[in-house]
């Protein structure tokens, strides 16, 4: 067992095992800690190092652990689901009427069936990735006074919401609040929705 966690230890750079032996010692059993004391001792790494990446690592827990106490309710993302889907829906109705003062859509069925996907699909893609982008937060997430960020708390980039949106179009992704505080499409974009104003 012991060789194993050396093993282990040895393939943690040096951050890694700085953290280790300080601000997440409560995490590891002892002997994963002498592992890490001894890789530490074997690579020669400067202790005075220690205490700066200790107190990075620190903000860096208190920080995640501020995100987590302020995670929305699941009843709350569910709200959301609605007050969106309704707002998308709205929006591609409109998309569908001034589309049609121009085109026919029923004159051909697989144009007809191509511009209908192309305009559901487009309209659901770019409500939620351009206000998640400029905003971080939805329609939904304005009334409820909530936004979107990254699990370490910062403002999710341009490709997380990307992957956020695209995740949305999973199969019950929708729901998936009903069992679980954060949906698939945050798990998936390392997202997560909390109150605008955390304390």
């Amino acid at each position: 067992m012991e060789n194993e966690f050396k093993k282990v230890m040895s393939e943690r750079t040096d951050e890694e095992l700085i953290k280790i032996v300080t601000v997440e010692r409560e995490r590891y059993n002892p002997t994963a800690i002498q592992a890490a004391d001894f890789e530490i001792e074997k690579r020669n790494i400067d202790t005075s190092e220690f205490e700066k990446i200790k107190q990075q690592a620190t903000v860096e827990k208190e920080q995640k652990q501020k995100v987590d106490s302020n995670v929305v309710s699941s009843g709350i993302r569910f709200l959301h689901y609605i007050i969106d889907f309704i707002i998308a829906y709205l929006l591609i109705l409109v998309i569908f009427i001034i589309l049609g003062l121009f085109i026919n859509p029923t004159s051909n069925n697989f144009i007809g069936g191509l511009l209908t996907l192309i305009t559901v699909l487009g309209t659901f893609f770019g409500y939620y990735a351009v206000m998640e982008i400029k905003f971080q937060k939805t329609v939904a997430k304005f009334i409820t006074k909530t936004k979107v960020v990254k699990i370490d708390g910062n403002k999710p980039t341009v490709s997380e919401i990307i992957v956020r949106t695209i995740c949305r179009l999973i199969p019950f992704d929708g729901i998936s609040y009903l069992f679980v505080k954060n949906g698939l499409h945050d798990y998936l974009s390392k997202t997560k929705v909390i109150k605008d104003n955390p304390k």
